[in-house]
């Protein structure tokens, strides 16, 4: 069966290991290759996380995919990136290397959003941190080309993913070049890669040289010169220079000919780009980017070229990229065909061990604990939130799992993975409510260029019928040996409210007392900026929660999570969102800072203080935003204006924000007046309000 005019992932003939039959695990040493038969890997996956055979993990996926593909895939978790022997465990590979931060981007694994080291590692055992380096595909990739100069290296993950192009790198506050050329790596997979590598791998195996492989979607690689057939769209400059140019060209080659200079003239617009001297055309081909260099000195067109990124992400009508880097170029294919579903339930129902690899013992790896007992049932999301990359690495179309394929897994969690207790933790994905909402029309899915399906408002095409994931959840729950299944994955409350069925379903039967879901804001400044409904939709969402719950005679809660300093968001705002949070009860025990992750919408508002969701001009009217650390810090203390830690720093932002009114010792104002004396007095533990949250305890009576 051929998709998109590709061939299907499992339609290739297999290579001749297949012989050689399934690993129990992949193998991670000599001594485990070698009691498979093997006397080489076909390909060596380099990665960041430890090796866990799991479907949730991004090695055992494409170690598995391979597998089936016929190919001998072993797995290098966690080397020693001091010790350039710990790259050589396997030998080399007779195909490529495969490079992999791992399932999350290292900086962001290492660092909070204040910048301060991490502790930990949910992917490591024990939870130990330090088990990767900073940058971890540059410098695996570097540790692979220094072992074996010859082996070709192919770098992936969402780190490699979200640094295909020169990105704003918030870790080192600078522009960066693409990830590509850092690690000076043969080729660059970006998204889900399981159709790209098996497609490169196959035609590797073949014979082909990498260097020649240049034509799979979803893949990135360097040039020296662009192609001399290439229809080029010269997007180098603002929109506003362009028309500029064209209107004085125009006028210029109507005043020459004689003809009115009011009158609309057809212009065929000539730019060169690397000394070559191209045609700008309309129809299909690539879309020329502002260079590394012009993007790191103008904050301007690093905002442009982010917009025409994130523009280019629909596999139907998404053009090619290039982008120039001193004398090279970055070519980047447009986004691969998403899986159809018969396609990513081979995927998940591939022979996973569904644990970690036995030589880490009894060590325990946090990230497999939190998801041993859950069911990925989707990838993808149209939500199109701006400071969220999901959809720039998995798409916005979404990818759905057929229900036997999820039900099978749910029976083999109770079967194979130790420990199982009957509650099945989470049925979700990236959202726990798209699954199998797609686009009504097809046609128009291949031509929208629309960044989200749900923002400023649910797109009319949008299909929101929930009742299949009604359908799903009822049978999951009653197969023999689930007790409960849980949703714990994000949830779309817009969505939700379409279909009151199924918050109907999800509120009496899988919901664990709270559930947790993300207004973000309740100011629609910042809102605007995140692609976030109103609050209005959430008060909804809460009162069909609230009357679901009672007629199940449940005490059950919801746990609304909110960001602060988001672009676009003043100190107005999130002292608007305290006076909510105290006007509701709710007193946030943790809370999240703006994090700027590469790539995303929002981390170009936060560098560039431009809006990349509107065409970005100089007259513009620039985003606010939140960079320096006092700023960041009263921001978070609004979000915990309950803690007395913050109220000397909010007392002084009230009265300087004229809002001195708002402090004072009485439940209508925001903050005290003054301090507590001393420790608050000891009783019982905290009891909780119908709205979820911690109540002070009463005082005990006199005798």
């Amino acid at each position: 069966m051929a998709v998109g005019g590709t061939t299907a992932l499992f339609d290739y003939p297999l290579h001749w290991a297949e012989c050689f039959g399934v690993a129990p695990f992949l193998p991670t040493t000599r001594a485990e290759m070698e009691a498979l038969g093997w006397d080489q890997c076909d390909v060596i996956i380099v990665t960041g996380d430890a090796y866990v055979d799991h479907p949730s993990f991004g090695m055992a996926v494409i170690g598995r995919v391979l597998e089936a593909q016929g190919f001998r895939v072993g797995i290098i978790a966690q080397p020693d990136w001091r010790d350039p022997e710990a790259i050589k465990a396997l030998g080399p590979p007779a195909l490529y290397f495969g490079v992999a931060a791992g399932n999350m981007d290292s900086l962001i694994n290492h660092y909070t959003a204040d910048r301060k080291r991490r502790n930990d590692d949910a992917y490591s055992p024990g939870g130990e941190a330090g088990k990767r380096p900073d940058r971890a595909v540059i410098v695996y990739a570097q540790m692979c080309q220094a072992a074996y100069r010859e082996v070709p290296v192919v770098i992936g993950s969402i780190e490699a993913s979200l640094r295909r192009i020169a990105h704003y790198d918030y870790w080192s506050d600078a522009v960066r070049r693409s990830v590509l050329i850092d690690a000076n790596a043969d080729l660059l997979l970006y998204g889900n890669a399981e159709r790209a590598i098996v497609e490169l791998t196959h035609r590797i195996a073949g014979g082909q040289k990498i260097s020649d492989i240049t034509d799979i979607r979803g893949t990135a690689f360097v040039l020296k010169t662009l192609p001399q057939d290439a229809e080029l769209i010269d997007e180098t400059q603002l929109p506003e220079s362009r028309e500029i140019e064209t209107r004085l060209i125009a006028r210029s080659e109507s005043q020459r000919l004689g003809s009115d200079p009011e009158t609309p003239q057809p212009v065929t617009l000539m730019r060169r780009v690397a000394s070559q001297n191209l045609a700008l055309t309309t129809s299909k081909g690539a879309r020329v980017l502002p260079s590394f260099e012009a993007v790191r000195e103008d904050d301007l067109l690093y905002a442009h070229a982010s917009r025409i990124l994130h523009r280019e992400t629909n596999p139907g009508n998404a053009l090619s990229l290039a982008q120039q880097h001193g004398d090279r170029w970055v070519w980047l294919n447009p986004p691969p065909e998403p899986l159809t579903t018969p396609e990513i339930d081979r995927v998940f129902d591939l022979p996973y061990q569904r644990v970690p690899h036995p030589h880490y013992g009894t060590a325990k790896i946090p990230a497999y604990d939190m998801i041993r007992f859950s069911v990925n049932i989707m990838r993808g999301c149209f939500g199109g939130c701006s400071f969220c990359s999901i959809t720039e690495h998995e798409g916005r179309i979404i990818q759905s799992r057929s229900e036997a394929s999820i039900l099978a897994e749910i029976e083999q969690i109770r079967d194979k993975t130790p420990g199982f207790t009957g509650v099945i933790s989470d049925l979700g994905g990236p959202t726990a409510n798209m699954w199998r909402l797609a686009c009504k029309d097809p046609k128009i899915e291949a031509s929208c260029r629309r960044p989200s399906c749900v923002y400023p408002g649910i797109c009319k095409n949008l299909d929101t019928d929930q009742t299949p994931l009604i359908s799903l959840y009822r049978k999951a729950r009653a197969i023999p040996g689930v007790k409960k299944v849980l949703i714990a994955s994000g949830l779309r409350y817009d969505l939700a409210v379409e279909t009151p069925e199924y918050v109907e379903e999800l509120v009496k039967h899988h919901v664990g007392g709270y559930l947790k879901i993300a207004p973000e804001h309740t100011e629609t400044g910042p809102l605007s900026k995140m692609m976030k409904p109103g609050i209005g939709t959430y008060d909804a969402f809460k009162a069909l929660f609230d009357r679901f719950s009672a007629e199940a005679n449940k005490e059950q809660y919801l746990i609304p999570y909110f960001i602060a300093g988001h672009p676009g968001t003043t100190d107005e705002d999130m002292m608007n969102l305290a006076l909510w949070l105290k006007g509701n009860g709710f007193r946030a025990d943790q809370v999240q800072s703006f994090y700027p992750s590469p790539m995303a919408t929002a981390t170009a508002m936060y560098h560039t203080s431009a809006d990349p969701l509107h065409r970005v001009g100089r007259r513009a009217v620039p985003v606010n935003v939140v960079k320096a650390p006092e700023q960041r810090r009263l921001h978070k203390a609004f979000l915990r204006y309950h803690d007395s830690a913050n109220w000397p720093m909010l007392r002084q932002a009230l009265r300087r924000m004229g809002r001195a009114d708002l402090i004072g010792n009485t439940r209508t104002h925001l903050i005290p007046r003054t301090q507590f004396a001393g420790p608050r007095p000891r009783g019982r533990p905290f009891r909780t309000q119908h709205n979820g949250l911690p109540k002070m305890p009463r005082r005990p009576r006199r005798r």
